[in-house]
């Protein structure tokens, strides 16, 4: 057994709408090729899981040859997809380290809901780049995942390349500021 092999591997991880819509999503294999096969996945999946009770405590599903773990908050949908060899537990705890990071972000930033995870966008993305990277499971640890994304986010003295655009514009909007008061 190779290296990779032991390791879980993660497939993809959506952030879809109550609707089924695309929120926030990230696929880190091939195996949907182009972006209407992508769309047609979410909503395949949306609408396998749409009338499951899923609040409480993560669900999974077997969906074509994917083992899907997944989880709603108030009208935001997660979903984590896996192979079908794929260890369910790694998976979960996936899951459950992006819907508490961004559950925790959320909060911080007004409400845990559909426009609220619209306006931070950048914030659910860097969750995302802090819990998986290729496919391999970086971290999991919801506190942990929030405490990096924000630390980030109060990084000022990042080169504008590593910031996001909102960032960039407040930092410009500061040295704008700094030079007109001296």
């Amino acid at each position: 057994m190779a290296p990779r092999d032991a390791c879980p591997m993660v497939k993809n991880v959506l952030l879809l709408d109550s609707e089924g819509r695309r929120v926030a999503v990230k696929y880190y294999t091939d195996e949907w090729p182009t972006n209407s096969a992508k769309l047609a996945f979410e909503r395949s999946i949306s609408s396998k899981t749409q009338k499951t009770n899923a609040r409480t405590e993560a669900e999974v599903v077997l969906f074509d040859d994917n083992v899907v773990v997944y989880k709603f908050i108030q009208d935001l949908h997660f979903f984590v997809t896996g192979g079908d060899c794929e260890n369910e537990l790694a998976l979960a705890t996936v899951l459950q380290g992006f819907s508490d990071a961004v559950t925790l972000l959320l909060r911080l930033l007004g409400n845990v809901d559909h426009r609220e995870a619209l306006e931070n966008l950048d914030t659910i993305f860097l969750c995302l780049d802090e819990i998986v990277d290729a496919g391999m499971i970086l971290e999991t640890d919801g506190n942990m995942i929030a405490g990096n994304v924000a630390t980030h986010n109060l990084d000022d003295g990042a080169p504008l390349s590593e910031q996001t655009i909102s960032q960039a514009l407040a930092t410009a909007r500061e040295h704008l500021t700094r030079s007109l008061l001296r």
